[in-house]
C-alpha cells in the first residue's frame, strides 16, 4: 500500500481496523518517509523508534487477539517538542531542557492512552517563542511548499510534517497562533480549543514542574482532515464544555467576514484568495455579512500586554531585572513616540503592574461580550490567520525582521500577532482551513471563529467546507 501516507488519520485508522495494514507495517512505511525527507524539510528532530515498533507490535497482536483498542489504536503520530514524551528529549528548543527525564504531558497521556503509537518530536523555535522553527539544537524547519520559506511557527515542525505526509496527527499548542499560523503556511488543519478544553499539563514552557494553566495558551489538534482534527480533539478534551454541534449545511449558515480593519495588515494576494473562497460560500448558499468585532487596535493593545506578562515569566531573571530598572525611562520614552515609543513598547508590557494587567483584562472581558452578541445570530466569524503566506527565513533579531508583500513592500513582523488576536484573548475556539493558492504559490488559510465553547461548531463548518469546496491540497515534492 505504496498510497497508504496519503490518507489522513481516519482512513489510515480504516486500514489499519480492517487490517489492510498493520500497525507494524504503518510505522515502517511512515518512517521511511521520514527518512526520505529529512534532509530537506527537518520536521522530525527526535525520535524513540525501538518503543514505537514494541508498542505497534503490541497492538497488532492485541487486534489480532479480538481485544478492545483504543480511537487511535496503532496510528504513528509526532508530538511538538514543547511538550514531555517519555524516553524522548523535551527541550522546547533550548538545551537547558534537553537531557531531563519527563513523565507523560496530560494530552500524551491521552493520546497513548487511545493507543496511538508516537514516535517522534517536532521541532519548534526557542521557547516556543517566534512564527519561524529554527533553534540551535536541532536547526531549521523549512516549508515543504519551498524550501527557501518558513513553515511557520511555533508548531512548525508539526505543520511541515503533516504536509509531508510524516505523521497524520499531531499535538500542537497557541498563544500567538502557533497553530493557527503553521497550519495556514503548510496547507493543513488545525483547532484551536477554547481556552481550558485541553489539559497544558507537562508543556514546556512554562519551566517544568509548573502546574498552573497559563492564560492565553491552549493544547489542540493538527491533521490534514477536518474530521481528523474531531477525532483527536475527542481524545484530547477533558470533558466536554458543550453538546456536539450537528453536521453543518453551507446553505444554512450565516457567516461574518472580518477581512477589513484599521491598522490591520493584509497582503493584495492573501486577499485576493480569501474574497475568492467568500464567493464559493456565498455560491453555495451561505449567508456572509462584512463585521469588525471589535476595535481591532483596541483589541491588540490590550492583547499584547497580557501576552507579554505571560511571557516575561520565561525570560530570564537578570534580563527581566534589568527591564524592570528601565522601566522610568520607557514611560519616558514612550511620550516621545516614534522609535523612541517602539523600544519602550516591549519593556513596558513585560513589566506591566498587576493594575494595568487588570485593565487590559477588562478590555478583553468587554470584547468577549460584543463578540456573544455578534455569535447570537452568527454561527461563526470568518478571518485571515495571517498578513502574508509563508515567506522566507529570516533569523535576524526580530527588531530587524518584517514581512515581505507580493508587491515587494513590507509590513511590520509583529503584524503577525493582529488576526490572531481575537480568538486568543478572548477564549474562542478557532479552527484553520485551507482554502487556497496564492499567486506565489503558496497555501492560504482562513480561521473560523466561534463563540466560546462552540468548538463543535467551528469544526462543523471547516467539515462542511472541506466536503463541499475542498481542503488539504498535497505539495509538490521537493519542495
Amino acid at each position: 500500500m505504496a498510497d497508504i501516507l496519503a490518507l489522513d488519520a481516519t482512513g489510515q485508522l480504516q486500514a489499519l481496523e480492517t487490517r489492510r495494514i498493520s500497525a507494524v507495517e504503518l510505522l515502517e512505511a511512515t518512517l521511511r518517509r521520514h527518512q526520505a525527507c529529512h534532509a530537506e524539510i527537518n520536521a522530525v528532530v527526535a525520535t524513540d523508534l525501538e518503543r514505537a515498533r514494541l508498542r505497534a507490535r503490541a497492538i497488532d497482536e492485541h487486534r489480532a487477539k479480538g481485544e478492545a483498542l483504543g480511537a487511535l489504536a496503532g496510528l504513528p503520530m509526532t508530538v511538538k517538542d514543547t511538550f514531555d514524551v517519555e524516553g524522548l528529549p523535551a527541550s522546547s528548543g533550548l538545551d537547558a531542557y534537553l537531557h531531563r527525564h519527563p513523565r507523560d504531558a496530560g494530552a500524551v497521556v491521552r493520546a497513548k492512552h487511545a493507543d496511538a503509537v508516537i514516535w517522534g518530536k517536532t521541532n519548534t523555535p526557542v521557547l516556543a517563542g517566534d512564527w519561524q522553527t529554527f533553534n540551535d539544537l536541532y536547526g531549521t524547519t523549512n516549508n515543504p511548499w519551498n524550501l527557501e520559506r518558513t513553515p511557520g511557527g511555533s508548531s512548525g515542525g508539526a505543520a511541515a510534517a503533516l504536509a509531508a505526509r510524516v505523521t497524520a496527527l499531531e499535538i500542537g499548542s497557541d498563544i500567538g497562533g502557533s497553530l493557527r499560523v503553521p497550519a495556514n503556511f503548510c496547507g493543513v488543519f488545525a483547532h484551536k480549543p477554547t481556552w481550558g478544553m485541553v489539559s497544558q499539563a507537562g508543556h514546556i514552557p512554562p519551566k517544568p514542574g509548573t502546574l498552573a494553566e497559563r492564560d492565553l495558551n491552549v493544547v489542540g489538534p493538527m491533521a490534514r482532515s477536518a474530521r481528523d482534527l474531531r477525532l483527536l480533539l475527542s481524545v484530547l478534551e477533558q470533558g466536554p464544555l458543550a453538546p456536539k454541534a450537528p453536521p453543518a449545511e453551507l446553505n444554512e449558515l450565516k457567516l461574518g467576514l472580518w477581512i477589513e480593519e484599521p491598522g490591520f495588515a493584509l497582503d493584495g494576494q492573501v486577499r485576493d484568495v480569501i474574497e475568492t473562497f467568500v464567493g464559493e460560500l456565498a455560491r453555495r448558499g451561505a449567508t456572509v455579512e462584512r463585521v469588525r468585532p471589535v476595535d481591532g487596535m483596541a483589541l491588540v493593545q490590550a492583547y499584547s500586554l497580557l501576552l507579554s506578562s505571560v511571557l516575561a515569566e520565561d525570560l530570564p531573571r537578570a534580563t527581566f531585572a534589568t527591564m524592570q530598572r528601565l522601566r522610568g525611562v520607557a514611560q519616558l520614552a514612550r511620550r516621545f513616540g516614534g522609535r523612541a515609543g517602539a523600544w519602550a513598547a516591549p519593556i513596558l508590557a513585560r513589566t506591566a503592574t498587576h493594575a494595568e494587567w487588570i485593565a487590559a483584562d477588562e478590555v478583553r472581558a468587554k470584547m468577549g461580550a460584543q463578540v456573544r452578541s455578534l455569535f447570537g445570530r452568527l454561527n461563526a466569524v470568518i478571518a485571515p490567520i495571517a498578513p502574508v503566506t509563508a515567506f522566507p527565513h529570516d533569523h535576524r533579531g526580530f527588531g530587524a525582521r518584517a514581512l515581505p508583500t507580493a508587491d515587494g513592500g513590507k509590513f511590520p513582523y509583529l503584524s503577525m500577532i493582529n488576526w490572531i488576536a481575537l480568538a486568543t484573548a478572548c477564549g474562542l475556539p478557532a479552527t484553520a482551513v485551507p482554502v487556497g493558492l496564492a499567486a506565489d504559490g503558496m497555501p492560504v488559510g482562513v480561521q473560523i471563529i466561534g463563540p466560546r465553547a462552540g468548538d463543535s461548531r467551528t469544526l462543523a463548518i471547516a467539515q462542511a467546507i472541506e466536503d463541499e469546496i475542498g481542503g488539504f491540497m498535497q505539495p509538490p515534492e521537493g519542495g
